[in-house]
């Protein structure tokens, strides 16, 4: 296995697996893409809980160049969405390219060779070590310690980083939660051997994870806690199988299903106006979602507990049928009073009462604003990237930051979306990385690094975009806001605009350096 290669991708989700793709389509054969796991699959692989499903439409949810006529229902699960990824990695023949069980440490860029140098070790191996260190994924490593597993190097010029936003799970900060002795585990990381059947099953958080596995854990569990901080809004999911008249049409009909796809897009598109351009018209909506809440909760004092107080739209809006429902159960309570300790078998609310519990589940979301730690990437007189985003994250067009030449990020900062597709952001980096690569090859550049006044413009541009959205004066705290008050997560416009402003590589808004000792071969005629 060589130590050098010319394009280095990190994960196999849609972005890693999506950029793959795209590279041997025009003719780059060369690449590596590393992959901590032993499947390809990213978030739709590690996110394996009980009722997980997408909330956009499969039709859309997929790629444009890669529509699947086989999506059991409008909404896919967990299972078909993998099967999906699987299918794009056997038939474009990626698996070669992949390294499995490879989970990237660190990457520094060398100034002298214009090149990254990218650390690995052996996931297994990693995972076992931070768990016995007491450390949970995100946390940084000692790079001192002796017990670490040992790393390798891998030597690359262009860095492409598909690691996705939603990929470092968020863990609460409540005193005790290392003395609980039962199970606990996040809903990323679902222990599927541990029977809940009659167990007493304590909750903590009511984001897009929790409302779609409580209804399935309200099922077997004997009692179920549920640790609300703030309630979602949550509207109804207009979900169903596909028919097989329809599943018929989409397979031998040329154009149905795509424009079933456009159809779609369109729709989601239109709420851009009410998120971003009009907020007064998020009302609409909410009318919606409080009808939901009165239709499916007769109870007045648990109707008033999962009644937001803040704009809808300001936090993710979710969707559920069987949310409100399984929360109505007798065997489920939804706590709103706060957590003021844990226990060796039980939580204590701020109130003093104490329940008995059997397991702990994190419904507690990611780390959407802080995905990579500190001590991860290194760039231009091995500033840490971390650093550089001391006043919150930012990047020129959510792809390139400045002072961290040939590094490209996939759903990178402020590409996040409140309204339609991701899938449709990430094809739209990758035809810009794509033909970024393609002019460094035809004119002979070994590095690209963005302007930094580029990149201070645009995001100036972007802030200013959000100022007057439901998303920055809505009312409410969300994961979408960093420590810093700042959004560094969603984009404020609509995603045919990104497109536009994706669709080439502008070389002149960066610093393009000659290659002197290049690392990397020219690319093999794309084949037939």
């Amino acid at each position: 296995m060589s130590d050098t290669t010319p394009i280095t991708i990190i994960g196999t989700g849609f972005a890693g697996l999506g950029m793959g793709i795209k590279l041997k389509e025009a003719g780059f054969h060369d690449f590596v893409i590393l992959e901590q796991a032993d499947e390809v699959g990213g978030t739709w692989r590690d996110n394996q809980y009980p009722g997980c499903a997408c909330d956009v439409q499969s039709a859309l949810y997929s790629f444009s160049f890669e529509q699947n006529p086989n999506w059991s229902r409008t909404f896919a699960e967990q299972e078909e969405i993998l099967d999906y990824l699987k299918y794009c990695a056997r038939k474009y023949d990626l698996y070669p390219h992949i390294r499995f069980h490879q989970q990237v440490a660190g990457a520094r860029f060398d100034e002298a060779s214009q090149t990254w140098t990218v650390e690995t070790a052996n996931a297994p191996a990693m995972w076992d070590y931070m768990a016995k260190k007491g450390l949970n994924p995100g946390d940084a490593i000692d790079r001192n310690d002796p017990e670490k597993p040992e790393y390798q190097s891998l030597r690359t010029n262009i860095l492409i980083s598909g690691m996705g936003g939603l990929s470092t799970p968020a863990y609460p900060n409540i005193p005790g939660v290392e003395r609980f002795e039962g199970k606990s585990f996040h809903s990323q990381n679902w222990d599927h051997d541990y029977d809940l059947k009659g167990k007493r099953v304590a909750v903590i958080g009511t984001g897009a994870s929790a409302i779609q596995f409580v209804p399935e854990v309200a099922k077997d569990a004997a009692q179920l806690d549920l640790y609300q901080r703030t309630p979602p809004w949550i509207m109804e999911k207009p979900d169903r199988p596909f028919s097989k008249l329809e599943r018929t049409a989409f397979r031998h009909v040329p154009g149905a299903l795509n424009t079933l796809r456009q159809s779609i897009y369109w729709k989601l598109e239109a709420r851009v106006v009410a998120f971003a351009l009009s907020p007064r018209l998020m009302k609409v909506a909410e009318l919606d979602a409080r009808r939901l809440i009165r239709k499916q909760i007769k109870d007045p004092v648990l109707r008033k507990k999962v009644t937001p107080d803040y704009t809808i739209g300001c936090k993710r809006i979710l969707m559920s049928n069987n949310y409100y429902p399984a929360l109505a159960q007798d065997n489920v309570d939804v706590i709103t009073d706060g957590i003021q300790e844990v226990r060796p078998h039980s939580i204590i609310d701020k109130t003093g009462k104490e329940r008995e519990i059997d397991a702990l589940i994190y419904g507690t979301g990611f780390r959407a604003t802080e995905p990579l730690p500190e001590g991860m990437v290194f760039g231009r007189g091995g500033q840490d990237l971390i650093h550089a985003w001391r006043d919150g994250a930012e990047a020129y067009k959510g792809t390139t930051v400045t002072g961290f030449p040939n590094f490209f990020m996939m759903v990178g900062p402020n590409t996040g979306l409140a309204h339609t597709s991701l899938v449709y952001m990430i094809e739209c980096q990758i035809e810009y990385i794509l033909d970024a690569i393609t002019k460094m090859r035809q004119n002979g550049w070994q590095s690209v690094d963005v302007q930094p006044e580029v990149q201070r413009e645009f995001n100036e541009d972007i802030q200013s975009r959000l100022d007057g959205s439901v998303w920055q004066d809505g009312g409410c705290n969300s994961w979408y806001i960093d420590e810093n008050g700042k959004n560094t997560t969603l984009w404020p416009s609509f995603t045919w605009h990104f497109r536009h402003l994706t669709s080439r590589f502008d070389a002149a808004q960066y610093h393009c350096e000659p290659a002197e000792t290049p690392i990397t071969a020219a690319p093999e005629p794309a084949t037939a």
